[in-house]
């Protein structure tokens, strides 16, 4: 990869949630993001894929300070906005222009007391983004052209619209404070198949009319590969591949990231009858106790001693294509 500007440095970034086991009324931690530590580049999309349960969603906010992280160290631009060594924990409200989310439900994230405008409205009273009300209700009608939809769509509610214009009433509110960074949280998993390239497609445009970088968290893998740079693949919390696409879906070297590949579909009878298909056992192990050692040694069809008992360290095996596995050291 080319040598370009880092946005976004996370380094060993927990997440755990505190649980009550019932009947004893004991405290127990859900490991949700367990030390994962990438770097994420201004301009770029970094895809994040992986099964459901495994973290992506709660990497996302974590990094953005949704949900505060238990430990570990984010910086952004240059600027460290959480660090647990240091006791640093800057105050978001001058980054949350830079750092905006697009949810995974459009439905459950829209008020539904509020119109439009004044759901794409708020951040720009937060932020004081207007000198006056047209100034105001100009940029916001400016918004709603920009994801395609009407200036008079303003004064609706949103039940009134459809899944896929929801989504796009979500983007413009997470475009109102000229972000720099989203996180775009499973953003086509809840709408048709055939709204789902309309809004990708938008996405993209945006990215270079504005120089974003995106978050792209989803489960098809197709699309993330078609709008990514690069894609990182998660496990019960922890990071265990990452790399460019194309070099991803043409030499994946972890064992899951294998299976998961193996999974996508082919629209080639000869070619999917002849290539090996690679089939999980078992279920995903709670992370409230995980396994030792690496912890997808309870689901893998390699697993040694060593992956029973050692944390694999997650490296560079070349060209930036990053993975934690010890069958890759022979």
């Amino acid at each position: 990869m080319a040598e370009q500007t880092k946005l976004l440095e996370i380094k060993d970034l927990k997440k755990y949630f505190t649980v009550k086991k019932s009947g004893f009324n004991k405290k127990q931690m859900v490991q949700a993001v367990d030390g994962v530590s990438m770097d994420i580049f201004k301009g770029e999309t970094l895809g994040l894929v992986g099964e459901s349960g495994c973290g992506k969603t709660t990497l996302g906010r974590t990094i953005i300070r949704l949900y505060e992280p238990t430990s570990g160290k984010i910086v952004y631009d240059g600027k460290t906005i959480f660090d647990s060594e240091q006791n640093i924990a800057e105050k978001m409200l001058p980054y949350r222009r830079k750092m905006q989310i697009i949810f995974q439900d459009p439905s459950a994230s829209l008020d539904p007391r509020m119109t439009v405008g004044e759901i794409v409205g708020e951040a720009l009273d937060i932020h004081k983004l207007y000198t006056g009300k047209g100034e105001r209700t100009a940029r916001i009608n400016e918004l709603l052209e920009k994801v395609g939809l009407n200036t008079e769509h303003s004064n609706r509610f949103p039940h009134e619209f459809s899944g896929g214009q929801q989504q796009r009433i979500g983007i413009a509110r997470a475009l109102a404070v000229e972000p720099e960074f989203i996180v775009c949280d499973e953003p086509i998993s809840a709408l048709d198949v055939s709204i789902q390239s309309q809004v990708v497609n938008m996405l993209e445009d945006l990215q270079d009319q504005l120089g974003l970088t995106y978050l792209f968290i989803a489960h098809d893998i197709s699309v993330v590969r078609h709008i990514s740079n690069r894609i990182g693949v998660m496990y019960l919390g922890n990071l265990v591949e990452l790399a460019e696409s194309y070099e991803l879906y043409k030499n994946p070297i972890h064992p899951y990231t294998k299976t998961l590949m193996s999974a996508v579909p082919i629209p080639d009878p000869v070619v999917t009858r002849a290539r090996e298909r690679m089939i999980l056992e078992g279920d995903i192990p709670s992370p409230i106790n995980p396994p030792s050692g690496c912890k997808f040694h309870t689901r893998c069809p390699y697993a040694t001693e060593r992956c029973k008992q050692e944390v694999p360290v997650f490296k560079d095996y070349g060209s930036g294509h990053f993975a934690a596995c010890h069958l890759l050291d022979k």
